[in-house]
């Protein structure tokens, strides 16, 4: 296994698994916020990325290679679950749509964090 990405890559790879995701399921012209490249996304987003990609890598190498094992729906919500404690973390009192449980998820951003937690299980 390689190395750790330093923390603002970690971000990064986040984000550009993001914006790939967004762009490959997105329907019509996501908003220009969702595809922002890194260096316009607001700095407490930079940091939430940061530290969900910590947060799923680390979950991948505890698990000694079974996270390889979960569905795509699993892999997903872990993502989602990661992030909605980062909007917690990050706002008082945040918009429902941020926080939204999977089911209530629109399916462009379950894909899209099945996505993300498969680009990080690629680089762990």
């Amino acid at each position: 296994m390689r190395g750790p990405p330093v923390q603002n890559d970690q971000g990064r790879v986040f984000r550009e698994a993001w914006i790939t995701g967004v762009r490959k399921y997105y329907p019509g012209e996501p908003k220009p916020g969702y595809v922002a490249p890194w260096d316009e996304t607001p700095e407490w987003e930079r940091q939430a990325a940061a530290a969900v990609y910590g947060q799923v890598r680390e979950f991948i190498l505890v698990s000694g290679g079974a996270a390889g094992r979960l569905t795509r729906v699993q892999k997903g919500r872990f993502v989602a679950l990661c992030w909605i404690a980062q909007i917690y973390r990050h706002f008082e009192d945040p918009k429902p749509s941020y926080v939204a449980d999977w089911d209530e998820m629109p399916e462009w951003q379950r894909e899209t964090d099945a996505d993300i937690f498969e680009r990080i299980e690629s680089e762990a």
